[in-house]
């Protein structure tokens, strides 16, 4: 994976209709449950930049970006740490979208000026890039990566209206919050939310594999995994299917054999396990160990799994994602020419798509004449989003209500130990 610069020049496509109720930041602080902090962090790379959103700061943020000939969208996510393998990827997906388009000729005779920033996975770090970006006048924000800190970016950009496309977050509350009723209106997603995934594979088990008798095993305390989990419990239940055992570890764990030999002792046909590739591989070489064999199942998390597992251990298992190899050659060729190496995951294309949504929009707002970062503009992005119609690489989607799209999911397994397209489902 090749390290991406700070900053690229690039552009965009259109438009549609708006009509949510809008959620104040405090608001969706409340239902996330997240704090943002103010404070400068050496990952976005300077000096420090106020949270606290004001007429005064709007205004200022709109005229930086309206000034010169370019229009200023921001893309944020994990460059290093943890999570980089995903930040990358979407950072890298989506800048070859944006120079493609500005190689083109840009949007109304105006280039992009892309402005990226590392947040290392951590969502302070990631309130703090975004105001960062915003000072710099951003008029849109391809990011954030993973859920965590997208939740506080959106809660912060709320104040903004910033645009704001995710690639790759799937909790629900990035975009609704179901306690409410309310959606982040200036929020959207490329990605499948979690319980849309959930729901997805316990439906592939049940209804394609012909499994009755299930157990999961997840990391708790997370949105994601629990989200998948939940809604994998209640869909395989609704359809008929038994949940034989549930087990959850803490984040950290290292060794998951107790409730590994507990799912064993209960005779399950398969195990959900929805989490992300490094503790997938762990899991299923103690599962080995332990004598547990039935085939395993996952969501997008497992995208990155080859190499982690050996291929005996992978047998029979599935995941879901939002891309498989081979879907788009021009894409694949594109990244591979543009960076020097294969794309690393399904995340790149995500991203890809995520610029493409953003590009919509803002084709559609200078369509109308309006001034680059202007409120107007800003919204004017939102509404053609909303309504319109991306051809994108991962699938042609529209938004539903609460702004996820609407589009079929991949179905993968393994053959060799690497994964390959089964079927769209």
């Amino acid at each position: 994976m090749l390290p991406f610069l700070s900053i690229y020049f690039i552009e965009h496509s259109e438009g549609g209709d708006f009509y949510e109720k809008m959620i104040t930041r405090r608001q969706f602080m409340a239902a996330a449950g997240v704090v943002a902090a103010a404070s400068a962090l050496t990952a976005c790379g300077g000096s420090s930049a106020s949270t606290a959103a004001s007429s005064a700061a709007g205004s200022a943020a709109g005229s930086a970006a309206a000034s010169g000939s370019t229009i200023k969208v921001g893309i944020l996510g994990p460059m290093t740490g943890d999570v980089s393998v995903y930040g990358l990827a979407v950072i890298n997906g989506a800048s070859l979208y944006l120079k493609q388009v500005n190689a083109d000729g840009g949007v109304n005779g105006k280039q992009l000026e892309i402005i990226t920033m590392d947040e290392q996975g951590d969502e302070t770090q990631a309130v703090t890039c975004f105001t960062k970006m915003v000072d710099q006048g951003i008029t849109a924000l391809v990011g954030d990566v993973t859920t965590a800190p997208t939740l506080a970016v959106a809660a912060e950009s709320a104040d903004y209206n910033i645009p704001m496309v995710t690639a790759s977050a799937t909790a629900e509350a990035v975009t609704y919050d179901a306690e409410t009723d309310t959606v982040n209106g200036n929020v959207f997603r490329a990605c499948f939310t979690d319980p849309f995934q959930g729901v997805k594979m316990a439906d592939y088990a049940y209804k394609k594999l012909g499994y009755t008798k299930a157990a999961v095993i997840f990391l708790k305390g997370k949105d994601y995994n629990e989200g998948l989990a939940e809604n994998f419990v209640t869909e395989f239940e609704s359809l008929g299917g038994t949940v034989v055992d549930q087990e959850s570890y803490s984040e950290g764990d290292v060794d998951f054999k107790t409730q590994l030999t507990s799912i064993l002792g209960k005779n399950p046909e398969m195990v959900f396990c929805p989490n992300y590739y490094q503790d997938v591989g762990q899991i299923l070489a103690q599962a080995e160990s332990v004598g547990l064999t039935v085939p395993f199942l996952g969501g997008d998390g497992w995208d990155g799994l080859e190499g982690y597992a050996t291929a005996d251990q992978l047998k029979d298992s599935y995941f879901c994602a939002g891309y498989a190899k081979g879907s788009s050659a021009d894409f694949e060729a594109a990244y591979k020419a543009e960076y020097g190496e294969e794309y690393p995951n399904g995340f790149a294309p995500l991203g890809y798509d995520a610029a493409m949504t953003v590009v919509y929009g803002i084709k559609a707002a200078e369509e109308q004449g309006l001034e680059a970062g202007s409120d107007e503009y800003k919204q004017a992005v939102i509404d053609a989003i909303a309504g319109g119609t991306i051809e994108g690489i991962t699938g042609t989607f529209t938004f539903d209500e609460h702004h996820n799209p609407i589009k079929s999911t991949a179905i993968l397994t393994y053959v060799d130990g690497k994964p390959e397209l089964k079927e769209m489902f």
